[in-house]
């Protein structure tokens, strides 16, 4: 029989073969594990002799934090024909400042607590007379985004009140939120003084003013005596954005009674930022404006 033919016999050793060779193989098998532990390390050990222990199942991902949302509130009330409406509202961008939320929170509640006192009071002093207007009351105020660049925050309020007689009124207010120091401001402040910040923009202002009177009224009325051009200190500053990168603009409004009667309504002019502008900007701030391109 030749060596291939020997590959191929089915032959089963007798019980004293198998024994004799049992210890030969056990020593073989021993020291295929010392010489695998000798160049391995424990996990390549347990991966190649399929020892390792199952893979622990992976903890489930955390749900996704909740995007901020813009914020709505109101607080309605009404006893027989009088009636209290108030509203408060921010946006998103607000909310998703903790600190910036809590003092627009503050104040929110602290207008409420104010309206529903006087709304009392007035229910005290005009019981029994037959005048709905002297007990009705409202409040409406509107947080909106202006700019929103790296460090800063730049929001505009616009709020109306109507507290009895024959008309409400309306106004704007301004804030500035800063990241870094977590703090807001009038954005006046950004500027050096008042004064600088008129001639910077006080003549500017005037004649686009100007302009718009006499498209609303005629050009007969567009000098009008007894609204003189007022100035920037008494109006609402806007500090804006093209590009969300930097302050590039100045948002100017006049409230009724600012630059005009009631029935005018409000003025509102937009400026760009210049190197007069620029040069009025305190130090610590002047990295946030640019020239417009």
């Amino acid at each position: 029989m030749d060596v291939l033919e020997m590959f191929h016999v089915k032959h089963r050793p007798a019980a004293h073969d198998r024994a004799t060779t049992s210890r030969p193989l056990r020593y073989a098998v021993a020291l295929a594990a010392l010489m695998l532990a000798a160049c391995s390390s424990p996990d390549e050990i347990a991966a190649k002799t399929g020892t390792a222990d199952a893979e622990a199942p992976s903890a489930p991902p955390k749900p996704a934090a909740p995007e901020p949302q813009k914020v709505a509130f109101t607080d309605n009330a009404a006893k027989d024909e009088a009636t209290r409406e108030f509203a408060y509202s921010w946006p998103a961008q607000v909310t998703a400042i903790p600190a910036l939320a809590k003092r627009l929170t503050a104040e929110r509640d602290q207008l409420l607590a104010e309206q529903k006192t006087e709304w009392e009071q007035s229910l005290t002093e005009f019981a029994g007379d037959d005048c709905g207007a002297c007990t009705n009351r409202s409040y409406e105020k509107t947080w909106d985004v202006v700019a929103d660049v790296p460090r800063f925050l730049s929001l505009s309020g616009a709020w109306n009140v109507y507290s009895g007689g024959a008309h409400g009124n309306y106004a704007w207010d301004a804030l500035v939120w800063d990241r870094e120091a977590q703090e807001g401001f009038d954005p006046k402040t950004m500027f050096t003084s008042p004064a600088a910040l008129q001639g910077a923009l006080g003549g500017a202002w005037c004649k686009a003013l100007l302009a718009e009177r006499a498209e609303r009224l005629g050009p007969e009325y567009a000098d009008d005596s007894v609204f003189p051009c007022p100035p920037i200190a008494d109006l609402t500053v806007l500090v804006g954005s093209s590009d969300s990168k930097s302050f590039n603009r100045i948002g100017l409004i006049a409230a009724p009674y600012v630059a005009g009667s009631y029935a005018e309504g409000e003025y509102e002019v937009t400026l760009p930022v210049t190197p007069k502008v620029l040069a009025a900007v305190k130090p610590a701030y002047k990295a946030a404006f640019a020239l417009p391109k």
